[in-house]
C-alpha cells in the first residue's frame, strides 16, 4: 500500500514538472500567434508548444529516474533562508 501511495505521488510530481515547460511553450506560442495571425504563425506556435511539451517530458523523466520527482520538487520549494529567520 505504501509503494502504491509513493508511486502516485511520484506521478503527480512528474505531471507538475512536465507542465512547467509546457505552459511556458503555450505562453510563447500564444505570443507568436498573436503577433503573426496567419497559417505559418499558427504552425510555428503549435511547434513551440510541442517542443515545450517534449522538453517537459524529457526533464520529468530524467528527474523521475534519478532523484525522484517529489525530492526534486521539495528541493525547489525549500526556503532555508526563511527557516533560519523563523528560528530567530
Amino acid at each position: 500500500m505504501q509503494r502504491i501511495f509513493h508511486f502516485i505521488l511520484e506521478i503527480i510530481g512528474w505531471i507538475q514538472i512536465m507542465l512547467s515547460p509546457t505552459l511556458l511553450g503555450c505562453l510563447i506560442g500564444a505570443i507568436i500567434y498573436y503577433n503573426f495571425q496567419t497559417n505559418i504563425g499558427l504552425v510555428v506556435a503549435i511547434g513551440v508548444i510541442v517542443i515545450g511539451f517534449i522538453i517537459g517530458i524529457f526533464f520529468a523523466n530524467k528527474k523521475f529516474k534519478t532523484t525522484g520527482t517529489i525530492s526534486f520538487l521539495s528541493q525547489i520549494s525549500a526556503t532555508p533562508d526563511i527557516d533560519e529567520k523563523k528560528k530567530e
